[in-house]
């Protein structure tokens, strides 16, 4: 079976389209989706069985955590334990948008999910069907690239379908992301942090917000 391309409008996504997604979802299905930076796979993360299939999907260790994407602050920090200040400074300025803060983990989030490290990394992507399929859906969702391991990253629907299309049921359509970068990622340790993937927010613009404080060498 090839995956079905879902068509949808990228500035005003269609309700019923959304609601069509978001059903996938539901039923465990891995869902390939547009962000802000690359296109990437969505998926239940408290449903282990659809956790195991983006593994499967991607030919990705078991040893790498699952990002996940949310629509809200307060959703993010549903997610997390112990939520650190920095957290929410970085959350005022650069979300939404391409950051990805890895903090620690609720204990209701799947150990699985967070790769056994009691670790997860957070992202409000700016892009109004990766928010309107997440509202649709009801929580968050899983948003790790939409490649095969080890093969370059997709910014078009028909790269996914390339790499993917034999692997999932479903490619949602909004064309070309026009981003060749990821999001940049963030570890916090307390009122600490360090740059784990410097993308398309600069490390620079990081300290900036945090005001040159708690960087890690």
């Amino acid at each position: 079976m090839i995956a079905e391309l879902l068509h949808i409008n990228p500035e005003k996504p269609e309700q019923d389209l959304l609601r069509y997604a978001a059903e996938k979802l539901v039923r465990g299905c891995v869902v390939a989706i547009p962000t802000d930076t690359l296109y990437g796979l969505a998926a239940d993360p408290f449903n282990l069985s659809a956790v195991d299939e983006i593994y499967r999907v991607k030919g990705r260790p078991e040893a790498r955590a699952l990002p996940i994407l949310v629509n809200s602050v307060e959703m993010a920090a549903a997610m997390a334990l112990d939520v650190p200040r920095n957290f929410y400074r970085l959350a005022e300025t650069f979300w939404p948008g391409a950051l990805t803060i890895v903090i620690d983990a609720s204990h209701q989030v799947p150990l699985k999910v967070t790769a056994n490290t009691k670790r997860i990394g957070l992202r409000w992507p700016r892009n109004p069907v990766v928010q309107g399929l997440i509202a649709e859906f009801g929580g968050p969702i899983t948003g790790t690239s939409a490649n095969l391991s080890g093969h370059p990253s997709c910014s078009t629907p028909e790269e996914v379908m390339e790499q993917l299309g034999k692997r999932i049921p479903l490619v949602i359509d909004t064309g070309d992301t026009k981003s060749s970068l990821p999001s940049t990622i963030i570890e916090l340790h307390g009122h600490e942090w360090k740059i784990g993937r410097e993308g398309a927010i600069t490390e620079a613009e990081i300290d900036d917000a945090l005001g040159g404080e708690g960087a890690l060498a």
